[in-house]
């Protein structure tokens, strides 16, 4: 049988030969038959090293379970057994994460459509009350951001997000029985805090079993659900719109979809694993392959001990801060398109059902925008090496000129301006290369839950401030929301770039202070740092 020689090579954080170094699977296939049942084994020079190098803390990752030792982590495996294995991954995890985050963004246009069905009038939702609403689900968020990114590393995560999603589903329900504005805001507040850990988890979970160039696709299968919730979330409007029952259609909006929201947490907190190391789905063989195959992420599994000098790391580095600021420019349109954007269809002069529908192409653009970013990304990465930042600002233009649209084309136009809506769903895909940033250049679990808490924490820093720029009397056309987007736009492009740089500059600094990658496999599960690790690399 002919065998596949494991090497320490230069070779791309994103798996393609660079001036990088990491240290990955060099296949030179042989001519013959035999390259069909290749077996991945080891060379292990003399000077592969036999103790782990941990973190300062002298404590290192869960992974180290399944391990004696570095020189024992690698796991003779078939090329076929891996992809088996990840097709199986990706069975057990893509599937709950993507219909818990179609039913994040239902939940958050919810109030969207009870809007057109009548909240506002029923409860008195006059002035700056609709946009209080829209911001104070974020204000739960913000306040519970950081307990609950904390209480992720403690307990087990599949667990724990599954109870927080039967929790916000119960939360949702409970908003058709609100009498008045006190009590919807007060439970809005509540349903953001159980939300907070969602996208957190999320991302804690792909770094958990995908290797960093696998990370931006799963992100963005994940993350696709977002439109197909729009979409959904406009059939479902418009069937609920339909009801004639008792109750205001309003009130169902917030009953049906908070049922099937617990429903869901129930199922997820049943069915999906924790964590590689003890996937009950897993042999152990395949769970010795599953974590193996990240060594080269450099960013471990998790470790359950909350590291305070990891804490003050975080504070202290320049990326912590970007993605602060690149989520809180980001998400402020965010705010204001994902809770106006029925009441801007509906001034173009459609019908309240009419404009439901229309939400349909919209979420499905959306779903069309983050697939074709992801994927064009990983095809060009492996010709061009970096090239996250670039798809970030070349998904961004959409957005910009649907904005422009918005705001310069006259309102009689109204095919015009509803396609220029549409392009504003492009900032989706530029965000799910930003959540891949954060995934893949962190390492050190309790620096990772602190990164995400920065970014996430930025994240309702917009949602909040978004709906406020649009003025109730600018209705339907709110000429300061819309500009309020183009600002942010264009601010993101120069923050991306300067990101860019950054991490580039660092890996020239890293390839001149440290060279070459050596004893990889010793630092791989230490749930050392990316600042402790002289073997990390950023990927840009």
């Amino acid at each position: 049988m002919g065998f596949l020689q494991r090497t320490k090579r230069k070779q791309s954080l994103e798996g393609t030969p660079s001036n990088d170094h990491t240290h990955q699977v060099d296949t030179v296939p042989k001519a013959g038959p035999e390259i069909e049942s290749a077996v991945y084994t080891e060379t292990v020079p003399s000077a592969t090293p036999s103790k782990w190098v941990l973190s300062r803390s002298g404590d290192g990752d869960t992974a180290m379970a399944l391990f004696a030792s570095p020189e024992d982590t690698h796991e003779p495996y078939t090329v076929e057994e891996e992809k088996k294995l990840v097709r199986k991954i990706d069975c057990m995890i893509l599937p709950y994460l993507a219909v818990c985050y179609a039913f994040f963004y239902i939940d958050k246009t919810t109030l969207s459509y009870a809007a057109i069905f009548g909240i506002r009038e029923d409860l008195d939702l006059h002035g700056d009350r609709y946009n209080w609403l829209s911001s104070i689900f974020y204000f739960g968020f913000l306040v519970w951001a950081f307990p609950t990114n904390f209480l992720m590393q403690r307990l087990p995560v599949g667990k724990y997000l599954g109870a927080n999603i039967f929790l916000w589903g119960v939360f949702l329900m409970l908003q058709a029985a609100a009498k008045n504005f006190t009590q919807l805001a007060a439970l809005r507040a509540i349903s953001g805090a159980a939300e907070a850990c969602s996208d957190p988890s999320f991302m804690l979970i792909t770094s958990m079993w995908y290797t960093r160039k696998q990370q931006p696709v799963r992100i963005g299968l994940w993350y696709t659900a977002n439109g197909f919730g729009i979409a959904l979330g406009g059939l479902l409007g418009y069937a609920i719109g339909h009801i004639k029952g008792a109750l205001p259609s309003w009130k169902y909006e917030f009953l049906i979809i908070g049922a099937l929201c617990s429903a869901w947490g129930i199922v997820m907190f049943l069915c999906l694993p924790d964590s590689p190391v003890n996937a009950p789905l897993l042999t152990p063989r395949q769970r010795r392959i599953a974590v193996e195959r990240l060594r080269a992420n450099q960013t471990g599994i998790e470790n359950k001990h909350l590291k305070g000098y990891q804490v003050v790391e975080a504070l202290k580095d320049p990326k912590t801060w970007f993605f602060f600021i690149l989520g809180a420019i980001h998400n402020t349109p965010n705010g204001g398109i994902s809770n106006f954007g029925t009441i801007i269809i509906k001034g173009f002069g459609y019908s309240t059902l009419v404009t439901t529908l229309l939400q349909v192409p919209y979420g499905l653009l959306i779903a069309l925008f983050i697939l074709s970013c992801v994927y064009a990304n990983n095809h060009f990465s492996t010709q061009h090496r970096h090239t996250r930042c670039w798809f970030i600002l070349l998904y961004t233009l959409p957005n910009i000129a649907g904005t422009f649209g918005l705001r310069y084309i006259p309102q009689q136009h109204h095919v015009a301006r509803l396609w220029c809506y549409y392009l504003t769903g492009a900032y989706n895909a530029s965000f799910v290369l930003v959540l891949s940033l954060a995934v893949g250049n962190t390492a050190g679990h309790t620096k990772k839950v602190v990164t995400n808490a920065f970014l996430f924490l930025g994240y309702c820093v917009g949602n909040i401030a978004g709906p406020f720029f649009y003025k109730a009397s600018q209705s339907p056309t709110y000429e300061l929301g819309i500009w309020s987007m183009i600002f942010c736009h264009l601010a993101e492009f120069a923050i991306v770039l300067a990101f860019r740089f950054y991490l580039k500059w660092e890996n020239g600094r890293r390839e001149r202070c440290y060279g070459e990658v050596v004893e990889a496999d010793a630092t791989a599960f230490g749930d050392l740092t990316d600042w402790e690790n002289t073997n990390f690399r950023y990927v840009y």
